[in-house]
């Protein structure tokens, strides 16, 4: 990966970017909540695999990932940066890559891995979690995915 070069004003101001429990992170766990939803936060869905997702529900094997329209390249909003360009563009594609490695995997081991923009209403969200993590109750409580993942709110990358 190319070198950064940065300011001191550029560098406090990217310390300051928050990395858990954003805004629509902690809106979205409230929702869930409010509906009678438990689970875990910032957990590692697979054990050996360094990632982890924002809210996991375990028994259901549901796996949400809250990401970031800058860090995750969103088709809507992303921004290249003309400061280090070659720099961001890389960190950026690689962040993408490894989105879709992580929601391989999952499926693998049989869990729905769903992707949530952090400009999305989180009410919307929580309703399409909510049925699916239902739906992924019912029974045994247990279901292997039929699908390599499921994306539900991520449009394809252009």
């Amino acid at each position: 990966m190319p070198s950064l070069e940065t300011t001191p004003k550029i560098r406090a101001r990217m310390s300051k970017q928050r990395s858990h429990d954003t805004g629509i992170e902690v809106t979205l766990r409230r929702t869930l909540h409010a509906a009678g939803l438990r689970y875990r936060v910032h957990r590692k869905p697979l054990k050996g695999v360094r990632r982890e997702a924002d809210v996991l529900f375990g028994p259901a094997r549901v796996a949400v990932f809250v990401d970031g329209c800058f860090w995750h390249g969103c088709p809507e909003h992303a921004t290249w940066p003309k400061n280090n360009a070659e720099f961001w563009r890389e960190k950026i594609e690689k962040n993408r890559a490894r989105d879709v490695d992580t929601d391989a995997r999952l499926a693998e081991a049989g869990w729905l891995s769903v992707r949530v923009w952090e400009h999305e209403s989180a009410a919307e969200a929580a309703e399409r979690i909510i049925a699916l993590v239902r739906e992924r109750r019912v029974g045994s409580g247990r279901r292997v995915a039929t699908e390599p993942t499921e994306y539900i709110t991520r449009p394809a990358a252009g």
